[in-house]
């Protein structure tokens, strides 16, 4: 069984061509074949920057085969490298990127993309009304229940919220939006994940979560209400908990995975935890994406400074995912 990973190399501006072609440095597998979707002179111009890696080292060093995809639509999209710089010409690469590497999982010419981390003033400095890829991912997918998942080898979590802004947090967390986020992690944590019963925590929207209602009525009325719903539905879940309370006991530690209500409410913590090694992971999708779980990282951009780890195991996950969807197809 062969797998095709597709890889997306982000921003060209950041350090998304960089980290790839260290990742792929770092493995070895065998029986995947890796397709890069790129615009190629972008792409060569951070091969010929990091003097000490080529394409034929990466095949030498143990990987199947490693192929460049340079679509005419690509390769027509003028580009000029400024490492660094947020430019709307490196954003609409980006985005034509994703959206080839998309088309083919789709169309089952590849079984898992991995993407670079793009930038999302850039892209909107191109002209796209996405607030970041996941969002961009499920357009494409024609998908609209769907979650971001950060995962690592000890903690998971989902959102109920991403990319908006804080102040529509509370507008958004709906009994209908917490329940369809449940629904997607525990399908996600049985299928991909092998896990049979699988136990999602939950998060309060309040700190402390609203402590009684002292603190707001969100936890009694919208929380608790879609909890009660989806354990009816055989769901195991339970909360809601409070934030800093439930990461400070070492609660990761026990749960399958836990939802938050909003974006930094899970993140920030799941980054400090887990040492820039997570992957962000989107459940929901036809497709099996992943990504580092860090963004362009401008400031280093074009330096060799840049660390692969984040983006290794994203395409690790990316492999073990499609081999436990090939198998299942396959049984």
């Amino acid at each position: 069984m062969k797998l095709k990973i597709t890889l997306t190399p982000g921003d060209f501006n950041g350090i998304g061509p960089e980290i790839i072609l260290k990742a792929l440095a770092r493995i070895h597998e065998p029986n995947v074949q890796f397709l890069i979707v790129t615009h190629q002179a972008a792409f060569e111009h951070y091969l010929n920057l990091i003097s000490r890696l080529t394409l034929q080292k990466f095949v030498e060093f143990g990987s199947d085969e490693i192929s460049l995809i340079c679509p005419n639509e690509i390769q027509s999209l003028p580009y000029e490298p400024r490492p660094g710089e947020i430019r709307a010409d490196a954003g609409k690469i980006a985005m034509e990127c994703i959206r080839t590497a998309t088309q083919l999982c789709l169309s089952d010419e590849a079984d898992a993309i991995v993407t670079a981390p793009i930038s999302k003033e850039a892209i909107a400095k191109a002209g796209y009304e996405y607030p970041g890829h996941t969002e961009y991912l499920a357009d494409l997918c024609s998908t609209s229940s769907y979650t971001m998942m950060l995962v690592s080898s000890q903690l998971r979590v989902g959102l109920v919220t991403t990319h908006i802004p804080l102040s529509e947090v509370p507008a958004s967390v709906t009994q209908e939006a917490i329940l369809a986020k449940l629904r997607i992690m525990h399908s996600a944590l049985k299928q991909n994940y092998g896990i049979d019963q699988p136990t999602i925590d939950v998060f309060g929207l309040n700190p402390h979560a609203g402590d009684g209602g002292v603190m707001g009525n969100e936890e009694a009325e919208i929380i608790i209400p879609a909890i009660n719903r989806a354990r009816e539905e055989g769901i195991q879940c339970d909360g809601p908990f409070p934030a800093d309370g439930w990461f400070g006991s070492g609660a990761h530690k026990k749960s399958d995975a836990v939802l938050a209500m909003y974006h930094d409410q899970g993140l920030a913590p799941f980054k400090a935890l887990s040492f820039g090694s997570g992957v962000n992971y989107t459940a929901g999708l036809p497709i099996i994406r992943t990504s580092p779980d860090h963004g362009t990282a401008f400031a280093i951009a074009g330096k060799d400074e840049a660390n692969s780890d984040s983006m290794l195991e994203a395409i690790k996950l990316a492999i073990r995912l499609a081999t436990t969807k090939k198998e299942k197809q396959s049984s």
